[in-house]
């Protein structure tokens, strides 16, 4: 999955953060959604606007931002 097909950077919405394409809804809104024990359905339902693809390219996108993370000592 090419998870730019789902999330933009623009400046102009929510201060730069990842955020999920004619949304104002972040990646980091979704992933805590997710962290809280909001299930996939629940989300779908309280937030129409948003797919089932759209939240697993918010997964994806966190797995690749953890993956190029590197710790210096």
């Amino acid at each position: 999955m090419d998870f730019s097909e789902y999330i933009e950077i623009n400046p102009e919405i929510r201060f730069g953060q990842p955020t999920l394409k004619n949304t104002r809804i972040s990646v980091s809104d979704v992933l805590n959604w997710l962290a809280s024990n909001m299930s996939i359905d629940e989300i779908l339902f309280d937030f129409p606007e948003l797919s089932l693809e759209s939240i697993h390219a918010c997964l994806k996108y966190a797995a690749n931002k953890e993956a190029r993370t590197r710790v210096v000592l």
